[in-house]
């Protein structure tokens, strides 16, 4: 729990350090490197191995959907070749490059779930307006949209269900378009219900606000914020060192 305690912005920008480094690197060793050390810390954010699976679990889809789609569909082929399937050939490098990128997935997807699911969204905000100095309207209004996305899934339950009741049957692809559209309309109104209120609250008047939850960026923060940064540059090291760094640019 020694970093769910943590400063949410601190959390925040450790997670921005790593994914910068990562989205300029190609090398398979930069993001195996720091993908273990996120393996490694996931028990200091409060978690076990089996929760974060649950939450991440689109992450962890889409890189296997990526790795998939790379091997199947990438331009180049070069390398030794390993399997022969035609117009899908799999060679050495399309094995490389996939791994690569699919293991920077990974890597940058997974501290924002750490960051998710060990902050509460009230702290969040209220750190994004003390210690980053973002506009309240901003903060709170993100809070407010973050603190609805759960009612999506149920909004959608409640559409198919009623559209069931009704016996509509006009195929899957319409189906799922209609309940689309109705899901967003609901957001809509419910978005504009929601603005209205909070401006009536008096959150659009330009009265500095107060703080009920002081927000401290402590030496503990600085010192995760470091750590990330030097964990970012370790890894950049040892692929340097062992030949394997490819730039982005």
């Amino acid at each position: 729990m020694i970093l769910a305690r943590r400063n949410p912005v601190a959390k925040l920008g450790a997670a921005l350090l790593l994914t910068v480094v990562l989205l300029f690197t190609l090398d398979p060793v930069t993001p195996a490197l720091i993908l273990a050390v996120e393996l490694a810390v996931v028990p200091l954010f409060g978690l076990g191995y089996g929760t974060l699976l649950r939450r991440a679990w689109p992450v962890l889809l889409s890189a296997v959907g990526v790795f998939v789609s790379l091997i199947l569909f990438s331009a180049e082929r070069t390398g030794t070749l390993l399997v022969d399937l035609g117009p899908f050939d799999i060679t050495t490098g399309v094995l490389a490059t996939a791994f690569a990128l699919t293991l920077r997935l990974l890597a940058v997807g997974l501290p924002g779930a750490l960051v998710v699911a060990s902050t509460d969204p009230t702290d969040l905000a209220d750190a994004l307006v003390q210690n980053v100095k973002a506009p309240p309207r901003f903060a709170i209004g993100a809070l407010a949209a973050f603190r609805l996305v759960p009612l999506l899934g149920e909004e959608w339950r409640k559409l198919t269900l009623a559209r069931r009741a009704r016996g509509i049957e006009a195929g899957r692809l319409r189906l799922f378009v209609s309940t689309a559209f109705g899901l967003l309309v609901g957001a809509i109104r419910r978005g504009t219900r929601l603005a209205t209120a909070m401006d009536a609250r008096g959150f659009d008047s330009g009265v500095p606000r107060t703080v009920a939850r002081p927000q401290v960026f402590g030496a503990a923060d600085v010192l995760l914020l470091l750590g990330a940064a030097l964990v970012a540059a370790g890894a950049l090291a040892v692929s340097v060192l062992l030949g394997t760094y490819r730039p982005l640019l």
